[in-house]
């Protein structure tokens, strides 16, 4: 899988060169593609940004510079093209998992005030917002949306079934987790999980999911209610 990373600070990417990602990049699993938007700004000293018509306060990304640089890496447009957004809809697994589905996307990193309407309009397919809380930049944004995406992806992880009993599958936490020791300060293992029995083990976990997401994201166990006899 392939992303474009649209952005003026290329250099806050070097996490996604280490751990499981940069594993996968290795591996040739996931390309990533980080593209300096103001390599592709007409003006002589490389700017980005503009004063907003109607007053206020901050800058306003130009458009030119994003046009010219999301079609340099997306010209036939076979891509899903993404900007980060405060605006956009609320990134969950379910939003991920449609995600993981493309061969190509391409994430165009906003900043300061964010970037002309008439680009947005014209070139990019939806907003995504990682959450409902202001970021200097889509930088960390798009890193969470290629981390998330690309655990998906067959290979990166190893093993397929990590994805399958975590969090927010089927609308339920995971449920805790135990290694060695057998007794740490004190407190053991469930004893369920020493039984060998992994049909008693299954049941117990997801007991633990259901009352672990009762209490702690109410939200999500009403869905899973609702949802239990379809999963």
């Amino acid at each position: 899988m392939k992303f474009n990373i649209l952005t003026l600070f290329p250099e806050a990417y070097l996490p996604l060169q280490s751990g499981v990602i940069g594993r996968a990049v290795k591996k040739g699993i996931i390309a990533l593609n980080i593209v300096n938007i103001r390599d592709y700004s007409l003006d002589k000293h490389k700017k980005c940004d503009d004063a907003p018509y109607g007053g206020g306060a901050g800058m306003v990304m130009t458009a030119q510079p994003l046009t010219d640089a999301v079609n340099a890496v997306d010209s036939e447009r076979k891509s899903k093209r993404i900007y980060l957004s405060p605006k956009g809809t609320r990134l969950d697994q379910n939003k991920v998992k449609e995600l993981a589905e493309y061969e190509e996307l391409t994430l165009v990193c906003g900043c300061y005030e964010g970037v002309d309407q008439r680009f947005i309009d014209a070139e990019i397919d939806e907003e995504i917002s990682v959450g409902d809380y202001i970021l200097t930049g889509g930088e960390l944004a798009s890193m969470i949306i290629v981390n998330a995406v690309s655990r998906l992806k067959d290979g990166v992880l190893g093993n397929n079934e990590t994805t399958e009993e975590e969090s927010f599958e089927n609308y339920l936490l995971e449920y805790p987790q135990y290694t060695k020791p057998r007794v740490y300060n004190g407190i053991e293992v469930p004893d369920i999980l020493l039984s060998g029995n992994h049909e008693l083990i299954k049941q117990w976990r997801l007991k633990q999911s259901v009352r672990l997401t009762r209490k702690l994201r109410p939200d999500l166990y009403r869905k899973y209610y609702k949802n239990r006899n379809k999963i």
